[in-house]
């Protein structure tokens, strides 16, 4: 019963860490913290690349923002490429490129993955700054300017945005998602500010010196953990850039977006076996980072399921674990509590919260499994778009 008490806390210790203990560490030690040197006028050359696929409702509105930004044109180049698109974005990019001299695009007749697609892209960058970026992510005029700031640092290796999110609506996952997002950039923010170790950053857009970039490998589900990391092993930093602001509609829908981070979490498994060599030594910035905001996240549904068993067990035996138990058990009561009221159209937002943890960790579960068995393709189903 001892080694059984032992693993229920140890797994609730480890979930708490990771969720609550590590982000508050974080906010404590960034107190007094400042941000990295910046110099207003660094202004260097800079190459957008873009893997598009079917992405007719939103590219026009894209190329545009990039387009009206205030960074010197002469010193922007836009590379597309269309990955096997069936609608009209083809069109509508050609007839951008006719328009401006800067944009190059090639069209693949045969569907790559948007990291293959990417990969194939890089050799045609002639900017000593790399922005990596999707169709559905609008900038502001001076999204740009600030997220190349930063690079006037030559310890820095990576920069990302922040991702704001629009179109919250009551009855989906969109202010679950949304407050999700928003605390991982904090979180991601704290930690390039303590070790210029942010895990990961939105592969949305995000910034990379170009003769860092690495290419990804051809099954590699999960591209920007991965460019990362890469970065972080050549001894550069990662860090999140708050002022530079991107806009992109939050996912809506829980079913789309179920698949999506099952998606996720396959490549992240797949990138803990890749770059598990940085976890040692343990007590670094890097390490300690990557095992509290990335492993114990990606493990958490074994943690959950441990603790249950264990709990179950000592349930027969001590009082107190009996009335845990039925904790336990009443947080799937709320689970399906949603789920009905979801059907006559009552949206209640703290039960939607643990319906998202819930799923989002089963997704991680999911995901672990189909990491182990293999991945032969990074190409996927893009999640659909303004839900």
């Amino acid at each position: 019963m001892i080694v059984l008490q032992i693993i229920l806390w140890i797994c609730v210790a480890l979930v708490f860490h990771t969720y609550v203990a590590y982000p508050l560490l974080l906010k404590i030690f960034c107190k007094n913290k400042t941000s990295f040197n910046e110099k207003s006028d660094f202004t260097p050359n800079v190459s957008i690349v873009m893997s598009l696929f079917n992405e007719e409702d939103v590219i026009a509105e894209k190329i545009d923002t990039i387009i009206n930004s205030d960074y010197p044109t002469d010193k922007i180049q836009l590379i597309i490429g269309s990955d096997n698109s069936t609608d009209k974005t083809n069109e509508i990019v050609r007839d951008y490129v006719n328009k401006h001299k800067s944009i190059e695009f090639i069209s693949f007749s045969e569907r790559q993955g948007k990291s293959n697609v990417i990969n194939a892209l890089i050799d045609k960058a002639k900017g000593e700054i790399l922005v990596l970026s999707d169709a559905n992510v609008m900038f502001d005029k001076n999204t740009i300017k600030e997220l190349v700031k930063p690079f006037a640092d030559e310890r820095i290796g990576l920069v990302d945005t922040r991702m704001t999110n629009t179109g919250i609506k009551k009855e989906g996952i969109s202010i679950q998602e949304k407050s999700y997002i928003s605390r991982e950039v904090m979180i991601k923010n704290y930690e390039g500010l303590l070790w210029g170790t942010m895990m990961g950053p939105f592969g949305g857009c995000f910034a990379i010196r170009t003769h860092l970039y690495s290419p990804v490998p051809v099954n590699f589900l999960v591209d920007d953990f991965y460019i990362c990391m890469k970065v972080l092993e050549n001894k550069y930093r990662a860090i999140n850039c708050l002022e530079a602001v991107v806009y992109e509609d939050v996912s809506n829908n829980l079913s789309d977006e179920f698949r999506r981070k099952i998606r996720i979490a396959t490549g992240n498994f797949q990138n803990l076996w890749e770059f598990k060599k940085l976890l040692w030594p343990p007590f670094t910035g890097l390490g300690f980072s990557f095992l509290s905001h990335k492993i114990l996240r990606w493990l958490t549904p074994l943690f959950i399921i441990f603790a249950y068993i264990s709990n179950f067990l000592l349930a027969f035996c001590y009082e107190f674990y009996f009335y845990m138990l039925l904790a336990y058990n009443f947080i799937f009561i709320l689970l399906i509590a949603d789920f009905l009221l979801k059907k006559i159209k009552i949206h209640n937002i703290f039960l939607r919260f643990i319906t998202h943890f819930m799923s989002m960790n089963l997704a991680l579960l999911i995901g672990m499994f189909k990491a182990m068995k293999g991945v032969k393709t990074n190409v996927w189903k893009p999640t659909k778009r303004n839900q």
